[in-house]
């Protein structure tokens, strides 16, 4: 056709005397996907089913936490409900549930133009049969069905050990606070101290190094108040002192989902 310029898809079959060959395809060889035209049958059809699957079950106790404290307490995730699934049911079944009960499966930006609309978003997470299910300020069925939607920062999330709650600084902004439950750290001092003189500083460095509570900065702070009481009774009967450096500073982000 004169003054036409006619388009066609063309795929590469091959290496010809050092030049590629295009053969004409027809356009149901192409299948239209987040990364433009791609061949049908290269299509990887695997990441549709699996693209719009909520995941809500921690792999971890650590990874839980740290999902809970900073990607849902630090965006506002204040008010919760904590759970425990009974031993004769499923808890992906109940997942599904919870999940679909409070239309929890939504797109980000869904929840950002809800928010500027005065609605709340929910989250849930689980890992093993204890669960939550936050919700941020705003309005949501959420509150009409549960009764014993708690707060935040009047009662914290005591669970595996850990006591998680948040606190305003100086500047308006909310922060997360993860620390030794207080039942556990009583527990953890008292040990140590009877410990203190009747152990080796190896042993005892060990001991407090091997501690499964990750080392977010207020557990830090108990790591080191601990290994000062240590010390101090060791000083005083005029012993070894257990290393500083048994305290672990550093927090490596872990994976959170199966």
């Amino acid at each position: 056709m004169c003054g036409q310029t006619v388009l066609r898809r063309t795929h590469f079959t091959g290496n010809h005397q050092g030049f590629w060959q295009p053969r004409a395809v027809e356009q149901k060889d192409f299948v239209s996907g987040l990364w433009g035209i791609v061949p049908a049958k290269q299509f990887p059809t695997s990441f549709l089913r699996e693209a719009g699957v909520y995941r809500c079950e921690a792999a971890t106790v650590e990874g839980f936490v740290q999902q809970l404290a900073v990607a849902y307490v630090l965006h506002g995730y204040r008010y919760y409900v904590r759970g425990i699934i009974p031993a004769h049911k499923d808890p992906c079944a109940v997942d599904d549930r919870i999940v679909e009960r409070y239309g929890i499966d939504i797109p980000k930006w869904t929840r950002s133009r809800r928010k500027r609309h005065g609605a709340a978003s929910v989250q849930y997470l689980r890992h093993g049969r204890t669960f939550l299910i936050l919700a941020t300020e705003g309005e949501h069925t959420f509150f009409e069905k549960e009764t014993r939607v708690q707060d935040l920062r009047e009662t914290p999330v005591v669970c595996f050990g850990y006591r998680i709650s948040c606190y305003q600084r100086s500047d308006g902004r909310w922060h997360s606070s993860v620390r030794i439950g207080t039942r556990r750290f009583l527990n953890l001092r008292r040990w140590f101290r009877q410990n203190a003189v009747q152990r080796s500083a190896d042993d005892l460095g060990g001991i407090l190094r091997r501690l499964p509570y990750a080392p977010f900065a207020p557990v830090r702070s108990q790591y080191i108040s601990l290994l000062g009481h240590v010390n101090r009774a060791r000083k005083r009967a005029g012993l070894p002192l257990v290393c500083a450096s048994c305290v672990r500073r550093r927090r490596k982000p872990v994976r959170v989902f199966i």
